[in-house]
């Protein structure tokens, strides 16, 4: 649609958890110039076993395989097609990876392997004192400065 309605305008996505993982598994190359991913999940087997292992700890882990044997039966999808760390590697635009310090639903290890698994050019961002939170709320001056500039500077046209 943005290409459509700006064909001269370069396009730049900002997702956040769900919506950036779906945005990497999307794979926009070729339409898209740059992207902001924030508190993205690597696959969806951490996404569930972190989620589940926060109200019950250890045993969360051990419940998580059950959870994701539902996931072709009642949405026809298979925990391999969720996988955004490896289709993050066939992207070539430049990526801002951002998350919480403080993020169980996405820890700070995940997310690092995330940005290891992500090609140049590409920026970290780690948001101290944050948990899995709308990022731009938690501290709205130090994320416009973050993330505008990163756009402004692979979205500026050449005009």
């Amino acid at each position: 649609y943005l290409q459509q309605q700006l064909p001269r305008e370069k396009i730049g996505i900002v997702g956040a958890s769900l919506g950036a993982a779906s945005a990497v598994l999307a794979k926009p190359e070729g339409r898209v110039q740059a992207m902001v991913l924030e508190s993205m999940f690597s696959t969806i087997d951490d996404a569930i076993a972190n989620r589940v292992a926060m109200p019950f700890g250890k045993i969360g882990y051990a419940a998580a395989p059950l959870l994701l044997m539902q996931l072709p039966l009642r949405l026809g999808v298979w925990p391999s097609e969720l996988r955004p760390i490896d289709a993050l590697p066939t992207l070539t635009m430049p990526v801002l990876i951002a998350s919480g310090a403080q993020d169980a639903h996405t820890t700070w290890a995940e997310t690092q392997r995330i940005f290891d698994a992500a090609n140049q050019p590409k920026t970290l961002w780690k948001v101290e004192g944050a948990g899995h939170v709308d990022l731009q709320q938690f501290n709205p001056a130090l994320y416009d400065s973050t993330v505008l500039s990163f756009l402004n500077h692979h979205l500026k046209q050449n005009r």
